[in-house]
């Protein structure tokens, strides 16, 4: 990277799966290709990416990392990089962009109050991994302690709440950052009197064995 800082969240060092960092460049900074795939949310500024630019709450999925991503002005983003999981048959998915605000909700489990936006297609075979956004309304809650194979990790982009992982409760707020490892339980209460919403990445579409 040039005239940028990545700040590591997760990353195979500390035992993740997955690389998950926060990019803060400068006006002209920028991210070159990387040697795997890789997803970037904007948190601000403006960034070049695929030949658009994209602003906050906008995203692009790369499968070989093989574009470079550009500031045009000072920027924040979320940038989660993987090595592709291959299945027999795989058709490499191609690129693209999008924005949130594009993407129609869904509620979890039926619950109105929890929404939830799927950023890359969760049906599709090819991609080995989900990215999510998940907005609560105050008081809205997940509706179990969940226990799963996947590990996550999570950005809180607004709002905040209360975390469970394991037995320990943690508060939670905008810029907060929460890998969770295979089987950990958990589970996320909003509090305070605007929505709350995080950014959640998953290991997906794979064997865990």
């Amino acid at each position: 990277m040039s005239k940028c800082t990545a700040i590591v969240h997760a990353a195979p060092a500390l035992g993740a799966a997955f690389t998950q960092y926060t990019a803060e460049f400068e006006a002209g900074g920028s991210l070159g290709p990387a040697p795997t795939q890789r997803f970037v949310y904007v948190l601000s500024g403006k960034l070049k990416i695929l030949g658009k630019t994209l602003g906050p709450d906008e995203y692009a999925y790369l499968p070989l990392g093989e574009e470079p991503v550009v500031a045009t002005r000072a920027s924040r983003a979320t940038v989660i990089e993987k090595p592709r999981e291959l299945l027999c048959d795989e058709a490499l998915p191609a690129s693209f962009a999008g924005k949130e605000a594009d993407i129609s909700p869904g509620a979890l489990m039926g619950d109105p109050w929890v929404e939830v936006r799927t950023l890359i297609p969760a049906a599709d075979l090819n991609f080995d991994f989900a990215v999510n956004t998940m907005t609560f309304q105050p008081g809205a809650s997940l509706p179990m302690v969940e226990v799963h194979v996947m590990e996550h990790g999570l950005l809180m982009l607004s709002g905040g709440g209360i975390y469970r992982l394991g037995e320990d409760w943690y508060s939670a707020t905008a810029g907060d950052f929460i890998w969770m490892g295979p089987y950990c339980p958990q589970w996320f209460g909003a509090i305070g009197k605007t929505p709350a919403k995080y950014l959640i990445y998953k290991d997906w579409n794979r064997h865990p064995l």
